[in-house]
C-alpha cells in the first residue's frame, strides 16, 4: 500500500522545503523516483531526506547520475530510490538517462568537505541512455529489517550537482478536468490542455491545474472552493472590469466599460470614455471608480531594420594580448571598431552579459544569471579603467602581476579572483569611493555584500535578511557599507565600459545587440529583489516530447502574471530599460515566454506541469514601447516548436525572428520530405545564421563532430543511425550549395564549403545575417553541448585564435568578402 507523506516532511526546497498546506506526495513502498536539479539544498539535507524516504522504502538505494534531454533548456541529475535486490548490494553506476541540468550549462557548487560518510563514489563512467522511472525488477527481494541504510552512489561527473530532490508522485488514477475547473482555469490563464510538437492534443490532469491555480492564490482544492472562485471570476467578467494594466496602440482607440480620467506622462488630465487614438507613446494612468489602471501606449510597430550583416559573439571566448584569461569589453570595443570600419558590418550580437553572484564558484553559463538588470564584472578590461590610469606605478605593477594567462579552458573562478583583487586594489587607491546610484543598483550592491557574508543562496540567510524590505537588511548593510560601496563602484565601472563600447560602435556604424536570458537564478540577486513578482519555487521548463519524455526543468522562476498586472509591469519594464541603456537592440531568449511558460510546481517533476498564459498584448506593447524609445531593434528566439501567434506577433511589430541554416526547411513540401529552403524563400523578418551556441558549428557539422562528441560521452543510443543521418544532411546541404552556384566541381574542401554557407546566408531574404567566429575559423567544437554538464566544457572554450590573429586570418577575409558582395 502506498504511504502518503506531507511535503513538509521532506524538509527540502531551496534549503528549506516550503510546505504547501494540504499537499502531500504518494510514495510507493517499492520504488520512488527523485529528480535533482540546479538549485536547492546541499547534500547533507539531501541525505537526511533520503533517509526519511528510507523509512518509507526499507532497504532503498539511491543512484545519482546525469540525465540529458536533447535540445532542451532544462536539465537535471536524477536519482532513483529503490529496494535492494538482496543482502549483497550491487555496485551500479549512476546516470540512468542523459538529461543535463540546464541546456545552458548550469553548474552547482562543489561538495562541502564534511560530507557524510554514507556517500560512496562510483569509479567508472556513468551509464547513460536508459530510461528513468519507477522500476519493477524481478531480482528484488522483499524489504526486511536487516537491510542496510540508503546508499548514495555518485559518479564523478555529477558529485557536485546534487542540489535538490523532487519526489516523483505515483498519481494512480488521474482526474480529468471538468467544465467548471476548465472555465476557472481559463479565467486565470492556466492551460488545461495544449498541442505537442506533432500538433496532437494533450490534456492536463486536474490535480496539476488545481495546484497551479493555487500558486496564483486561487483555491480550487474542493468543490465548494472551486465554485466560490468561479463565481468571483464570472462576476468580474460580467462587470466588465479592466485588468490592472492594458495596452493600446497609437493608431487605434480602445473602448472603456465606463468613464474615467486619463493622466498622461506629463501629468495632464482629461476625462475620457475611451482611450483615444493618436496619443504619444508612453505610460499613462486611467483613474476609474473601480480603481486605477496602467495604460501602455505603444506604436503599432518598430521601424524595419535595414538589410545588413554583422557578427554574433560569445564575448567570453575572445582573448587578446591585453585581456585576462577571458574575453572583455576592451576586446569588444576593438572588434566593433575594426569590423564596422573595415568590413561594413552593421551589428554585433553578444551572449548575455548579465551579472553573477560574486561568490565562488562562478556560474559559467550566461543563461543562469544572478541578475539580468546589471552587468558582469568578468567582462571588465582592468587596464582600461580610469582608476588604473590614475594609479601610482607601484599599484599598477601590483595589478599587472595579477593577470591570468589564457588557457585552453576558461577558468571563471580564477579569472574572477584575479579581477576582484585588482578591482579592490584600484578601489582602495581611489579612496574607497561610494558612488551615489539609483536605488535598484544600491539594492543589487547590498545583495552582493550580503552574499559575501552569508553565502550565495539567500534562502539560507537569516530570516530577517531574506527580503530587501526585511527588518535586518538596513542594519546589516550599514555594517557592510564598505562592501556595498565596492560593489556599487564595480557596477559603475561596468556601465562606463559598456557605454564606451556603444560609443565606439556608433562611430563605426555598428549596432550592439544584447541577449536577454529567459530567467534568473532563483537564489540570485533578482530572485531576492523581485520575489514579490516572481513565482518563487516554480520552475519554468517544457512539457514532455519525443526527445525529453520526462519534460524539461530549467530551474528558473517565472513572472507571476497577476502580480505583473497589479504592479503595472514595473519590474518587466525596468528590466528592459536597464538593458536598453547600453544596447541598440535586444535578442529575447525563448520569446514564446511572452505568451506562455510551462510551470513546474514546487516538488513536482517537469512532466507534471502546465502552461500559464501571459497578457502577450501588454508584454509586447511594453517591449515595443521601450525599444521605440531606445531606437533599438528586437530579435525573438522563436526556434523549435512555437505557436503560430508567436511568429505572427513578431512580424506584425517588425521584430525579427530567428532562422538557422540547419532548420530552415520547407514544411509544406508534402510527405515526409522537408528539404532545406533555398535562400530566396527564407523569411524576410528574421535573423539568418548558420548555427547557434547550442548547435554544431559549420565545420563541426561538415565533419560530424556533433555526432562524435555525443557518442564519445555515451549520449546516443544509435550511433550508426546518427552518423548516417549526419552524412545525409551534409550531402543535402552540399547539393543545395551546388544548385545555388556557390560551389563548383566534385571535390570542394570543407573550408570552401564554409565560405559557400556564408554566401548562401548573405543571399537570403532575411533582413539581418550574422556570422560567428566559431564558424569562420573552422572550430569544430560548439560552445555548449546540450545533454551535458561537466562531461563537456560548456561555456569554457576560448576561440582557438586570438583577436589579433582573427584580424589577419584569410578565412575571415574570404567570409567577409562573401557577405559584402551580397549584402553591400
Amino acid at each position: 500500500m502506498a504511504k502518503r507523506i506531507d511535503v513538509k516532511d521532506l524538509d527540502i526546497y531551496y534549503g528549506e522545503f516550503k510546505a504547501v498546506e494540504g499537499v502531500s506526495l504518494t510514495v510507493e513502498p517499492r520504488s520512488v523516483t527523485a529528480f535533482i536539479g540546479p538549485s536547492g539544498c546541499g547534500k547533507s539535507t539531501l541525505l537526511r531526506t533520503l533517509n526519511r524516504m528510507h523509512e518509507v522504502v526499507p532497504g532503498g538505494r539511491v543512484e545519482a547520475g546525469v540525465r540529458a534531454r536533447p535540445g532542451g533548456h532544462g536539465t537535471g541529475t536524477a536519482a532513483v530510490l529503490e529496494e535492494q535486490p538482496g543482502p549483497e548490494r550491487e555496485q551500479r553506476h549512476g546516470g540512468d538517462g542523459d538529461q543535463q541540468r540546464r541546456q545552458h550549462g548550469h553548474r552547482s557548487p562543489p561538495p562541502s568537505a564534511d560530507e557524510p560518510s554514507m556517500i560512496t563514489r562510483s569509479t567508472g563512467p556513468p551509464r547513460v541512455g536508459a530510461p528513468i522511472g519507477p522500476r519493477r525488477d524481478a531480482r528484488r527481494g522483499a524489504p526486511g529489517p536487516d537491510r542496510p541504510a540508503v546508499q548514495l552512489s555518485i559518479p564523478p561527473i555529477t558529485h557536485r550537482d546534487i542540489t535538490r530532490v523532487v519526489v516523483r508522485r505515483d498519481v494512480g488514477e488521474r482526474e480529468s478536468v471538468d467544465d467548471e475547473l476548465d472555465e476557472l482555469a481559463a479565467a486565470h490563464g492556466v492551460a488545461t490542455g495544449y498541442r505537442d510538437g506533432d500538433r496532437r492534443p494533450v490534456t492536463i490532469d486536474a490535480d496539476v491545474v488545481v495546484r497551479v491555480l493555487g500558486l496564483l492564490d486561487v483555491d480550487a482544492t474542493t468543490a465548494g472552493a472551486r465554485r466560490e472562485a468561479l463565481t468571483a471570476a464570472r462576476e468580474r467578467a460580467a462587470a466588465g472590469r479592466l485588468p490592472g494594466t492594458i495596452a493600446v496602440r497609437t493608431d487605434r482607440s480602445r473602448a472603456l466599460p465606463g468613464p474615467g480620467v486619463l493622466v498622461g506622462p506629463d501629468g495632464g488630465r482629461r476625462e475620457v470614455t475611451e482611450i483615444p487614438s493618436g496619443l504619444e507613446p508612453g505610460w499613462y494612468r486611467l483613474e476609474r471608480d473601480a480603481g486605477d489602471v496602467t495604460v501602455v501606449v505603444a506604436p503599432p510597430s518598430l521601424p524595419d531594420p535595414e538589410r545588413s550583416w554583422g557578427w554574433m559573439l560569445q564575448l567570453y571566448a575572445m582573448h587578446s594580448a591585453q585581456s585576462w584569461g577571458i574575453g572583455d569589453l576592451g576586446d569588444l570595443r576593438g572588434f566593433v571598431d575594426w569590423t564596422g570600419r573595415e568590413h561594413g558590418a552593421r551589428a554585433v550580437l553578444l551572449n548575455p552579459l548579465h551579472a553573477f553572484t560574486p561568490v565562488p564558484p562562478v556560474q559559467p553559463s550566461p543563461y543562469t544569471p544572478s541578475s539580468r538588470r546589471f552587468g558582469t564584472p568578468l567582462a571588465l578590461r582592468i587596464t582600461d579603467l580610469g582608476a588604473y590610469v590614475r594609479a601610482d606605478p607601484a599599484t599598477r605593477v601590483e595589478v599587472d602581476a595579477l593577470r591570468p594567462e589564457t588557457t585552453d579552458r576558461i577558468e571563471h573562478d580564477r579569472v574572477w579572483a584575479a579581477k576582484r583583487s585588482a578591482l579592490e586594489l584600484l578601489w582602495r587607491a581611489e579612496g574607497r569611493p561610494a558612488p551615489a546610484v539609483a536605488p535598484d543598483l544600491a539594492e543589487f550592491a547590498s545583495f552582493c555584500a550580503l552574499a559575501e557574508r552569508f553565502g550565495a543562496r539567500w534562502s539560507r540567510w537569516p530570516e530577517d535578511l531574506r527580503h530587501p524590505g526585511a527588518r535586518g537588511v538596513a542594519s546589516v548593510c550599514a555594517e557592510l557599507a564598505p562592501r556595498v560601496a565596492f560593489h556599487t563602484w564595480v557596477q559603475v565601472q561596468v556601465q562606463d565600459q559598456l557605454a564606451a563600447v556603444r560609443g565606439t560602435a556608433h562611430e563605426a556604424g555598428v549596432r550592439v545587440v544584447h541577449d536577454l536570458a529567459v530567467g534568473c537564478d532563483p537564489e540570485g540577486a533578482d530572485g531576492w529583489a523581485l520575489q514579490d513578482v516572481l513565482a518563487m519555487g516554480v520552475r519554468v521548463g517544457a512539457p514532455p516530447d519525443a526527445f525529453s519524455q520526462q519534460g524539461q526543468d530549467w530551474g528558473l522562476p517565472p513572472w507571476r502574471p497577476d502580480r505583473l498586472d497589479a504592479t503595472g509591469y514595473a519590474a518587466y519594464r525596468d528590466l528592459l530599460r536597464a538593458l536598453l541603456r547600453q544596447a541598440d537592440g535586444l535578442r529575447i531568449d525563448h520569446v514564446a515566454g511572452l505568451w506562455r511558460l510551462w510551470w513546474v510546481p514546487p516538488g513536482w517533476s517537469a512532466d507534471r506541469g502546465t502552461y500559464v498564459h501571459y497578457d502577450a498584448e501588454v508584454m509586447l506593447a511594453i517591449l515595443t514601447l521601450e525599444a521605440h524609445r531606445a531606437g533599438a531593434l528586437v530579435i525573438g528566439e522563436d526556434l523549435g516548436t512555437v505557436e503560430p501567434e508567436v511568429t505572427e506577433g513578431l512580424v506584425e511589430r517588425h521584430m525579427l525572428g530567428s532562422s538557422v541554416l540547419w532548420f530552415t526547411r520547407d514544411l509544406d513540401a508534402g510527405g515526409d520530405a522537408e528539404p532545406l529552403l533555398p535562400p530566396d524563400r527564407w523569411p524576410e523578418d528574421s535573423v539568418a545564421t548558420v548555427s547557434t551556441h547550442d548547435l554544431p558549428t559549420a565545420m563541426g557539422f561538415l565533419r560530424g563532430e556533433h555526432v562524435r562528441a555525443r557518442a564519445e560521452l555515451g549520449l546516443l543510443d544509435d550511433v550508426a543511425g546518427e552518423e548516417a543521418k549526419a552524412a545525409a544532411e551534409r550531402a543535402e546541404l552540399v547539393e543545395l550549395l551546388r544548385t545555388q552556384g556557390l560551389v563548383t566541381g566534385a571535390d570542394a574542401d570543407d573550408e570552401e564549403l564554409v565560405v559557400a554557407m556564408h554566401a548562401l546566408l548573405a543571399s537570403t531574404r532575411s533582413r539581418l545575417a550574422l556570422v560567428s567566429p566559431y564558424d569562420v575559423i573552422g572550430e569544430t567544437r560548439q560552445p555548449n553541448l546540450p545533454g551535458t554538464v561537466d562531461e563537456y566544457p560548456n561555456w569554457r572554450l576560448p576561440l582557438p585564435v586570438s583577436y589579433e590573429q582573427l584580424r589577419e586570418d584569410p578565412r575571415v577575409r574570404a567570409v567577409v568578402a562573401a557577405m559584402a558582395e551580397r549584402r553591400g
